[in-house]
């Protein structure tokens, strides 16, 4: 059996995404900047999709920038608050993804004011410290939290946060990569400022998302050259990954309410299963609760010595079994997940941690054979 259990790193497309973007390469090929016919066919195709995803946030469509996915979208977006609005003092936390850390680090060299909140061992962060940390001094802040955390799930309080960066005048950016196309988010309700977006993370296309910058915050080009993108995204506009993606965000939205459920019901079955198997397990964050974190994934601590931690993914591989020992974006790493060393106590830190991300794709049967594949190596 080939299982695939690797849903926050990519999701595999749709089939009518797939026959969308085959149609847009065979047909739709005119360079949208051109004024002929075939230029005015693949313009007017690419602004019904800037139109259409909007329509499933409620803003208005050139609030909507093309890019080529999330980690452009964060780089450009904190990049561009700190260069063009002014920006100070950036609050964020540790265990956001890299395309956040590593920006931060290059401002924090060029002098912005970082801030790091403290976390709790499930990864929620302190509201009260955040509402102190903006009120601390004068500056021009920019609040940075992920909305789904990319490794435990953990979902951010959106309308909290940004509640209290209207409060005290500061800008919200959220990488929402994680959480755009399973949740909804209401933009014309939450004051943010920014949100970053991918389309692979719900089984549209690699290379290609979108960065939401609301109506007058006064940003400026980030890629010099054409006028694409309101002039801030400057280089062709890849059409055939901006229809898959508006139509796999389409289709994600129309089936959310039943595909939600159904992944829901499997992550519970996997939880019920894992815990019966092992009972030493250990649920990393606050993963194994529905209210707290995101339906579509499960990140466990195994009762497996650490000499046997190769072994293990060696196995799961040799069955079939593509799961993820934390972000796919640190897979060639051996420094191991910055998140779980940010959570979990010491005497688990040496202990082997997998996540398990599920979408409508993934059976019953898939997670029968997931736990009882771990069960038979942790009994040989």
């Amino acid at each position: 059996m080939i299982v695939y259990f690797d849903n926050a790193a990519t999701t595999a497309l749709r089939p009518e995404v797939i026959e969308l973007m085959y149609a847009s390469l065979k047909d739709s090929f005119g360079n949208p900047s051109s004024t002929h016919a075939f230029g005015r066919t693949t313009r007017t195709q690419i602004e019904t999709a800037r139109k259409n995803i909007a329509s499933h946030f409620n803003v208005s469509p050139q609030e909507i920038i093309f890019t080529s996915g999330g980690t452009e979208s964060d780089n450009m977006l904190l990049r561009c608050a700190v260069e063009d609005l002014g920006v100070e003092t950036i609050i964020s936390t540790k265990i956001e993804h890299h395309a956040i850390l590593h920006a931060v680090e290059f401002l924090d060299k060029k002098g912005i004011n970082i801030i790091y909140l403290d976390i709790n061992e499930n990864g929620q962060i302190d509201y009260e410290a955040l509402r102190t940390a903006l009120k601390d001094d004068d500056t021009k802040k920019l609040v940075s939290l992920m909305h789904v955390n990319n490794e435990i799930g953990t979902i951010l309080d959106l309308e909290r946060v940004a509640s209290l960066c209207q409060e005290s005048g500061a800008l919200f950016h959220t990488d929402a990569v994680q959480g755009v196309g399973h949740f909804r988010i209401d933009l014309s309700k939450i004051p943010i400022h920014f949100l970053s977006a991918a389309a692979h993370k719900f089984h549209g296309p690699k290379g290609v998302g979108f960065s939401f910058v609301r109506k007058n915050t006064g940003l400026r080009p980030f890629i010099l050259g054409g006028s694409q993108e309101r002039g801030l995204r400057a280089g062709t506009e890849s059409v055939h990954n901006i229809l898959g993606m508006a139509k796999a965000l389409e289709l994600s939205y129309t089936n959310l309410d039943e595909e939600s459920k159904y992944i829901l019901s499997l992550k519970q079955h996997a939880q019920s299963r894992l815990k019966s198997n092992f009972p030493d397990i250990h649920f990393n964050g606050c993963c194994a609760d529905s209210e707290k974190s995101t339906y579509t994934l499960l990140n466990v601590c195994l009762p497996v010595p650490k000499e046997n931690s190769a072994l293990l993914d060696f196995h799961l591989d040799l069955k079939g079994i593509a799961c993820s020992k934390g972000s796919a974006c640190q897979s060639g790493s051996n420094s191991g997940s910055h998140v779980l060393n940010e959570i979990l106590p010491q005497n688990l830190k040496d202990r082997p941690s997998l996540r398990f991300s599920f979408s409508s794709f993934n059976t019953i049967e898939e997670i029968d054979y997931l736990v009882d594949t771990l069960t038979d190596f942790c009994s040989e």
